[in-house]
């Protein structure tokens, strides 16, 4: 697989989850993803995910990727996040994501996310 691949593959997942479609976000991962928010908690599978997103973005978060990098199976995407908390407050994020490819979809991820 192409990096040009894997980079288009992020920015359609990205822009499902902008458009509130969490399940179009998650057609583009495995079935046994694993999530890592390094310093917080790691989600294993797909499940897991799909009930986080749905208590963590209340209102469908606001990506803004600066630079994706790519190496063989991973990519790195650095930019900001925008969400809303549950009293409806739009916190900004600067976050790294590492994603590890495994046959053309999104198996892993190391989030690394601090509050700005």
């Amino acid at each position: 697989m192409m990096n040009s691949d894997n980079k288009a593959i992020l920015l359609a997942a990205n822009d499902a989850v902008t458009e509130g479609d969490n399940e179009g976000f998650l057609s583009f991962c495995t079935e046994d993803l694993k999530y890592e928010f390094v310093g917080d908690q790691t989600l294993q599978g797909k499940d897991a995910v799909r009930e986080y997103m749905k208590s963590a973005y209340v209102e469908p978060p606001e990506f803004d990727v600066e630079h994706l990098i790519a190496e063989g199976d991973f990519l790195t995407a650095i930019g900001k996040i925008s969400m809303k908390d549950e009293s409806g407050k739009k916190i900004d994020y600067s976050y790294c994501d590492v994603w590890r490819f495994r046959d053309g979809k999104m198996a892993e991820l190391k989030a690394f996310v601090i509050e700005i």
